[in-house]
C-alpha cells in the first residue's frame, strides 16, 4: 500500500476571502511581516498498490472527484508505503 496527499488550493487569480480575513487578523496580532496566507486543503489518501498503478489512480481521483478546475489547482506527493 502506497500512502500520498493531495494539496488542493485556489488558482492564485481566486479571490480567497478565508484567506484575506485570517492575513488580517494575523496582522491585528501585531504580526505585521505576513504578507498574505492563502487557504487550502489536503487529503491523506491509501492506496493498494498491486498493480503498480498508484499514483494514475490518485491523479485520476483528483481530477474526476476531489478538485474544482475552475478555482483550484492541485498537486500531491507519495508519503510511503506499507
Amino acid at each position: 500500500m502506497k500512502k500520498f496527499r493531495v494539496y488542493v488550493t485556489y488558482k492564485p487569480s481566486v479571490f480567497d476571502p478565508q484567506g484575506d480575513t485570517i492575513t488580517d487578523a494575523a496582522k491585528d496580532l501585531g504580526y505585521q511581516t505576513i504578507q498574505a496566507i492563502h487557504v487550502g486543503k489536503f487529503f491523506d489518501i491509501e492506496v493498494d498498490d498491486s498493480e503498480g498503478t498508484a499514483a494514475q489512480t490518485v491523479e485520476e481521483l483528483a481530477e474526476k472527484l476531489l478538485v474544482n478546475f475552475n478555482l483550484e489547482v492541485y498537486r500531491y506527493e507519495q508519503l510511503g508505503e506499507d
